[in-house]
Order: C-alpha cells, then structure tokens, then sequence
C-alpha cells in the first residue's frame, strides 16, 4: 500500500507543482506571474496578479504532496486550486476532458482529498516524523474538502466578475 501511495503521490504532485511552477516562474513553457494573471482577468478575476500566485503557489505544494510532507496542507492547496478550475473553465464543458471538461480536474480532487484520507503511507516525511497517525483520517479529508470548498466559494463569488447582463 505504501509504494502505491508513494507512486500516487509523486505523479500527482510532480503534475501539480510542474502547472504550478509555470504560472509562478513561467517554466515548461508558462507565463509565469505577469501571463497567468492576465489569463485570470481575462477570465473575470479582480486581483488576478493575487491570485495568480496563490494558485501558483497552491500547485506548488504539489512538491510537499509528492514528498508527504504536511500532506493535509498540500492536498488542500490542490482541492482549493481544482475546484476553482472546475468552477471558473471547466464545468461549463461538461465532464469530458477532450472537449474541456473538468475530468482531470476532478480526477486530481480526487486524489488529494483520497490521501488526506489515508495518509502519504510508510514512505513519506509526515511518517518520517512521526506525524502521519495525526495528519490524516477521515476528518481530514472532509476538512481539507470543506476548507477548499468555502475557499473557492470566495474565489468564484466575491473575486470573479459577474457577466455584464445583456442589454434591452
């Protein structure tokens, strides 16, 4: 169980922190801070250089989720970051990814909050230390669910503009 949790982990994470790292360093082909943030105006986000770098930095994370380092804290970082895509790109797109749906999406939801659930296993740092017993179960899973949600629920509703009505 451990290895797969480690197998699990390191794809997720390393595909994580590589999205993450494009929107803060503009690496594997991104655009950095300045790209990412007109990206999110463009998709109707005020303070989009803000949240341009929270949700780099949430990606990022993907390396503490790799290493099973806090990993209630990184798989919150990647809940927070997939419902937020799920509600702004995504959803309208319906379920499919090959017609931009939110099947990835919900695929890395998935497993974030799956791991906050069993834990990052025997070969991780929260082991390590010791901490694993403590960092997860069931309530962290639902807490890092409940958490990423009410975050993106700010995220969608008082951050992102409102569609002009039409006129007449």
């Amino acid at each position: 169980m451990s290895l797969g949790l480690l197998i699990l982990r390191v794809v997720v994470g390393g595909t994580m922190f590589s999205h993450g790292a494009q929107k803060l360093f503009g690496w594997f082909g991104g655009g950095g801070p300045r790209g990412t943030a007109g990206s999110f105006k463009n998709m109707g986000f005020r303070a989009s250089s803000v949240l341009a770098i929270l949700a780099g930095l949430g990606e990022c994370g993907g390396l503490a989720f790799a290493a099973g380092f806090l990993t209630p804290l990184a798989a919150l970082g990647i809940a927070t970051v997939m419902i937020n895509a799920i509600g702004a790109v995504h959803w309208p797109n319906g379920f499919f990814n090959g017609k931009g749906g939110f099947e990835f999406n919900l695929t890395l939801l998935a497993v974030a909050i799956a791991v906050a659930a069993t834990g990052p296993g025997r070969f991780s740092v929260d082991h390590a230390v010791g901490w694993d017993d403590d960092l997860s179960g069931a309530w962290w899973s639902v807490g890092v669910l409940a958490a990423a949600a009410a975050i993106s629920l700010v995220t969608l509703s008082v951050l992102r503009r409102r569609a002009p009505s039409p006129a007449g």
